[in-house]
Parts: C-alpha cells; sequence; structure tokens
C-alpha cells in the first residue's frame, strides 16, 4: 500500500475492506503457484506480503520500497520479513507490483528491469489502477502517471518479457459508485482538494463493502469489462 495512505489507517490496515478483499484478489490470482521467496516492490507497509508468509506456503519475503526511512527485519508466523530501500539480489520466485507502476514514468523499463534480474521461471502479480475516465485528484495526491485498461497492462506486461498467465478487472460491483462519485466531482465547481479517496469507515459499512467484494471473486475470471482494478498474473519463461 501506498505510505501516504498509512497514515489514515494505521493500524487498521488489515481491517479495511479494500486492502483486505485485494488480498483475497492476491490469492485468487495465484491459485496453482505455491510461491516460496516474495519480493514485494513498492510494498509501503509490507502488508501483502506480510499476509503471504502468515497465509501462505511462503518461507520468507523481501519488501523494497525508496520511501522506507531505515531498514530493517521482522518475522511474520516465524518467518523473515526483511524492509529494505533497493534490493540487488533477485531470487524470489514471485515479484508482487501491487499499484507501482501508475508511479513510474517509465512503467516498460522499470518492470524490465526487475525481469531481467529473476530467474525464469518467476511469476510476476501485477496490479494497477484501472481506467482513464476515473482519473481524480485521487490519483495526483498519490503521485500517478497514468490509470490502466487491461489491454494497456498486457502490453506492458508481454514487452518486459512475461508471458500472461491470467488476468481480470476487480472490484467491479463498487465500480458504478467509485465512477458516479467521481463524475460527481468534477461536475462540482470549487476548489480542487488533493486527497487520497482511501477513508476509515464504520464497521458496518465496512463489513458489507467487503462481502460485496467477496461476492465478485467467483466471477474474477470472467470480469473484462470494468474494475477499480486491473490485475495480471505473468511469467518470466
Amino acid at each position: 500500500m501506498d505510505l501516504k495512505e498509512l497514515t489514515i489507517l494505521a493500524d487498521s490496515v488489515g481491517e479495511h475492506w479494500y486492502y483486505r478483499s485485494k488480498f483475497e484478489a492476491v490469492r485468487w490470482m495465484l491459485r496453482g503457484v505455491e510461491p516460496k521467496v516474495i519480493l514485494d516492490v513498492g510494498a509501503g507497509s509490507g502488508f501483502f506480503a506480510a499476509e503471504m508468509l502468515a497465509r501462505g506456503g511462503a518461507v520468507e519475503a523481501t519488501c523494497v520500497d525508496p520511501a522506507y526511512q531505515r531498514e530493517f527485519d521482522e518475522e511474520r508466523s516465524g518467518k523473515p520479513l526483511r524492509f529494505r530501500t533497493s534490493c540487488d539480489s533477485l531470487a524470489a520466485d514471485c515479484v508482487l507490483l501491487l499499484d507501482v507502476l501508475e508511479h513510474v514514468r517509465d512503467d516498460r523499463g522499470f518492470l524490465r528491469d526487475y525481469v531481467a534480474r529473476v530467474p525464469r521461471g518467476a511469476h510476476f502479480l501485477v496490479t494497477v489502477p484501472a481506467f482513464s475516465l476515473l482519473w481524480s485528484d485521487h490519483d495526483v495526491f498519490l503521485g500517478h502517471y497514468r490509470r490502466y485498461r487491461l489491454s494497456n497492462l498486457e502490453d506492458v506486461v508481454s514487452s518486459a518479457g512475461l508471458r500472461v498467465v491470467r488476468d481480470a478487472y476487480y472490484f467491479g460491483l463498487v465500480f458504478p459508485v467509485a465512477l458516479a462519485r467521481r463524475l460527481a466531482r468534477g461536475a462540482t465547481p470549487g476548489t480542487v482538494v488533493l486527497r487520497s479517496d482511501l477513508r476509515r469507515h464504520h464497521p458496518v459499512v465496512n463489513r458489507l463493502l467487503a462481502a460485496v467484494c467477496r461476492a465478485e471473486l467467483p466471477l474474477l475470471a470472467f470480469n473484462r469489462v470494468a474494475g477499480l482494478s486491473a490485475l495480471c498474473l505473468a511469467r518470466k519463461e
């Protein structure tokens, strides 16, 4: 997750409907893949890597983010979890790039660099914000350069030398609500305030949104229509 949003959720990241639902989508995308060594690029809080250590077969994970103020080591479920500002040794068999490429001006070159440094057979799981029509002050606040359609993401992934295994849109059931909010905001005159759309919610609302997203998971394989996020699992051959 973006470190700019960590101050909003603090220690409740793991309970927030958006991140909890996205982790379940990550697990769905990785079905049939049994990663052991995780490299989480642009990891922020390290939520996803930590969850994969706690709830999967991974034995170690490294979180890389240049925004870290210091480098340190922790453990999750008795497994090493490292936090680094950079990483030269890339023995990972699974690379997570979760909402990262949109922050990079040269997304193709950035991805190619990581692909070149990992072993053949390594999987890449990439998520990015979807659809330019959802562009708002949220994207500006977080430092995004673009939003993607699945076809754009497939092109970027393939140009880096990866084979697409599967891809889909997610958060499709909440897409109409998000679109209506963005359009309403754009139609309302006034001063633009740069901010994240991420919010804490009342527990009931949080559970309801999580349930809606959970109901969408069985349909994920078929969603090439709409969603807040585009997800892609790819493999280095």
